[in-house]
């Protein structure tokens, strides 16, 4: 486990990235967080739509990440993390990403003044993660980060026992296949793919190499380990979309809920993280080369697709472990009051 402490900022330095997959945004200044960033609107304005694509992945993650960061195959868009950050927490609170890839979670709650802990299978992602902490800090990110090693599916064996109970907010994606579109680089025998996978394929233990079924079991392992580290009450926001093999329809999104369900956390909401640009009342869409080659296929094919432009952003809750108040009065009196001597705060006394 690498753990990091803020150092003092220095220059930013510029990164690039795709601009197919994730982050937030907002053009009310009145919604920037003190890092810079736009925060999740309060009251009324905070809609089950989130604008986070009003700037593209590349310049959300310019100088804030490290140019390297581009080679992972399915990053997050910061901006949708810094939203789901903003929405359910508060400085000071844990945060944690099972499979936090080059870090964008761990990134994005640290320039906001939470802490955070990320998980991550692949060494190479998990090098670069630890970099772009060290990177945070030294551009003025308060709170503390810190990457394990290590298969998600056993997060109980990872993660220090005194952290069951502590996580306020956990915040992660599942892989969408072994090969995602990744990058892309005309040439003279046309467009040809680079950083599209997540290893060389030789060790198979990613759970991008699983079918779903297989899949999504291992991502209801997960977040059972979830599950136990979340405090009573805390939330679970995971990013999906469904895609298609053979020409049908995949969906990943449903197959989530049901892990979740599963996993003994409670559905609650689910939204929509924007990948397109509102402009003057349109969307503006930045899909990759080849999510339109797809779509354009399909079309002349006689089916008519259309060009996905959002994630799905489906959110659980982990259940309070005790009744509420209110339920107490249909025990007995005298459970009534041993139940509230039971969860009383130490040196506290309960009150009706």
């Amino acid at each position: 486990m690498a753990d990091h402490t803020p150092v003092p900022p220095q220059d930013p330095q510029s990164g690039t990235e795709d601009t197919h997959l994730r982050r937030h945004d907002s053009d009310e200044s009145h919604h920037r967080d003190s890092s810079g960033l736009h925060a999740a609107p309060h009251g009324p304005q905070r809609l089950s739509v989130w604008t986070t694509a009003q700037q593209t992945g590349p310049v959300q993650r310019r100088g804030r990440y490290l140019p390297e960061s581009v080679k992972h195959p399915a990053r997050m868009l910061p901006a949708i993390a810094a939203h789901a950050i903003a929405a359910y927490t508060q400085p000071g609170d844990l945060v944690l990403d099972p499979m936090c890839g080059i870090g964008t979670t761990l990134v994005e709650a640290i320039h906001a003044g939470r802490d955070a802990i990320g998980v991550e299978y692949e060494s190479r992602w998990s090098t670069i993660a630890d970099a772009n902490i060290t990177h945070a800090h030294q551009h003025g990110a308060t709170g503390r980060a810190s990457v394990v090693r290590g298969d998600a599916t056993r997060l109980a064996s990872l993660l220090p026992a005194a952290l069951a109970g502590q996580v306020a907010l956990v915040v992660t994606s599942p892989p969408y296949g072994p090969t995602v579109h990744g990058l892309v680089r005309p040439g003279a025998d046309g467009v040809a793919k680079f950083d599209n996978a997540y290893n060389d394929g030789t060790d198979r233990g990613n759970l991008a190499y699983r079918d779903l079924t297989g899949l999504t079991d291992g991502f209801e392992q997960i977040l059972t380990g979830c599950a136990t580290l979340l405090r009573p009450g805390g939330t679970v926001v995971v990013t999906a979309r469904p895609w298609r093999k053979h020409g049908q329809l995949v969906d990943l999104p449903s197959a989530v809920i049901a892990a979740g369900t599963r996993a003994g956390l409670i559905p609650t909401e689910r939204c929509v993280a924007l990948l397109a640009a509102v402009r003057d009342g349109h969307l503006v869409a930045r899909p990759s080369f080849f999510q339109l080659q797809a779509v354009r296929k399909a079309r002349t094919g006689g089916t008519p697709l259309h060009l996905i432009t959002h994630e799905d952003v489906l959110i659980f809750r982990r259940p309070h472990t005790q009744p509420p108040t209110e339920d107490l009065t249909v025990l007995p009196t005298s459970h009534q009051q041993r139940y509230k001597d039971s969860v009383a705060a130490p040196g506290r006394e309960a009150r009706d």
